[in-house]
C-alpha cells in the first residue's frame, strides 16, 4: 500500500474442492486495496492554488474527515477499491466499487472500531446483479474494509505507514516545506 508524500491488503476431492484447487493460490473472493493517510500527520489545511480538480476534491474530503472525526486514531483511505467475486470464474460475477473515507481505530491503534466510507459502483460483469443487491454489496464494502484494516494493522503496515509519514514530515520541516527531487 503506497503512501503519498503529502501533508494532506485427502485423496478424494469434492467438486467444490477441485474447483478451488484449479484457481490460482492468490485468488481472493474479496480484493481490497487502499492508500492510508494517518490524519494526525496532516499539518496544513490549505489547498495549493494550482491543485488539480481531483487533488482539490481529495483535499476537501480529507478536511471534511478531520472536521467530522478529528485526527486521533483516524485514517483517511483513498485510491481505494473493493472487488467482490461471486463465482469462481474471472470473467463472470465480479462487482467492483471504489471508495474513500475514514477508518477509526481504538485508543491503542490495534483494532478498527468503524469505517465511514463513500462507496460507488464502478464496474461489474454480473448480468443478474439487481439494484437491491448492488446496494447491499455497497454496504458490505464498509464491513469488508473494516476486516481488511484490522489485517493491515496486524501485519504492521499501519505502524510502518505512521513512521513513513513522520519521516516525510521531518524531511519536509528540515527543507522548509519541500520534499522531492530538485525542489
Amino acid at each position: 500500500m503506497n503512501q503519498p508524500a503529502s501533508n494532506l491488503a485427502a485423496s478424494s476431492q469434492s467438486v467444490a474442492t477441485q474447483a478451488a484447487a484449479d484457481q490460482p493460490a492468490a485468488h481472493q473472493f474479496v480484493e481490497i486495496e487502499f492508500d492510508c493517510l494517518p490524519l494526525r500527520s496532516v499539518g496544513r489545511m490549505d489547498i495549493p492554488i494550482d491543485a488539480s480538480p481531483g487533488f482539490r476534491a481529495r483535499c476537501e474530503r480529507i478536511k471534511e474527515a478531520l472536521a467530522t472525526h478529528g485526527s486521533h486514531n483516524t485514517y483517511f483511505l483513498h485510491n481505494a477499491r473493493c472487488k467482490f467475486h461471486l463465482t469462481n470464474h474471472a470473467d463472470l460475477g465480479m462487482v467492483e466499487y471504489k471508495f474513500d473515507g475514514t477508518a477509526l481505530t481504538d485508543a491503542a491503534d490495534q483494532q478498527t472500531i468503524r469505517c465511514d466510507l463513500k462507496v460507488e459502483l464502478v464496474r461489474e460483469n454480473c448480468d443478474w446483479l439487481t439494484e437491491p443487491v448492488s446496494k447491499w454489496l455497497a454496504e458490505t464494502v464498509t464491513r469488508a474494509v473494516q476486516v481488511e484494516f484490522d489485517q493491515f494493522i496486524a501485519a504492521g503496515d499501519l505502524a510502518q505507514t505512521v513512521a513513513r509519514i513522520a519521516q516525510l514530515q521531518a524531511q519536509s520541516d528540515q527543507s522548509g516545506g519541500y520534499v522531492g527531487m530538485y525542489l
